[in-house]
């Protein structure tokens, strides 16, 4: 038998250990999106409070954050708080209730307060999938043409609006103005 065949298993370990290694130093908020550059997804479906029904075509018109939260997520409520304060500074945010109870959706906006000026009800999870949500807090920037321009994976909290979603809202909201 060959000896250089002895080595085979080696090399894999070696292989398998350099693909694990690499991945601790990976950032999970830097989740690539194939979203990016696309228009938001089509959808259907009631909103959070009044039932009515939102569509795509309802996030046209103005540079917005969605933001994909549920009152099961922990990190959401660690977040709420911002998202509030950001609304009431003027930023338009979208909500997507993901995978939720609506009547757990509706205590919660009526207990912490509402920032979203439309909050859509997710509760199969379909829009979700079709946006590549891996779970909550997500969220998308889109511009006034409802194309998804950046994705956030995690709490938004002061830092990371200052430092990442700051800057490419106001540039939107810029590239908006006539």
């Amino acid at each position: 038998m060959k000896r250089w065949i002895l080595l085979i298993p080696l090399a894999l370990f070696l292989g398998m250990a350099a693909f694990l290694y690499r991945g601790l130093y990976l950032d999970p908020a830097e989740l690539p999106s194939a979203m990016i550059g696309k228009p938001f997804p089509a959808f259907s479906l009631p909103d959070v409070q009044n039932g009515k029904l939102i569509t795509q075509a309802d996030l046209l018109g103005k540079p917005a954050l969605v933001n994909v939260w549920g009152t099961w997520c922990i990190s959401c409520r660690v977040e709420h708080p911002v998202l509030n304060k950001l609304a009431q500074q003027g930023v338009v945010i979208y909500g997507i209730n993901y995978k939720d109870v609506n009547a757990d959706a509706v205590k919660w906006l009526t207990e912490f307060h509402n920032p979203y000026q439309m909050n859509i009800s997710d509760a199969a999870g379909n829009l979700g999938l079709n946006l590549g949500v891996y779970g909550a807090p997500e969220t998308f920037l889109i511009d006034r043409k409802g194309v998804i321009r950046y994705k956030h994976v995690g709490v938004i909290d002061e830092t990371v609006w200052h430092e990442q979603l700051a800057s490419r809202y106001q540039g939107l909201v810029d590239e908006a103005k006539p």
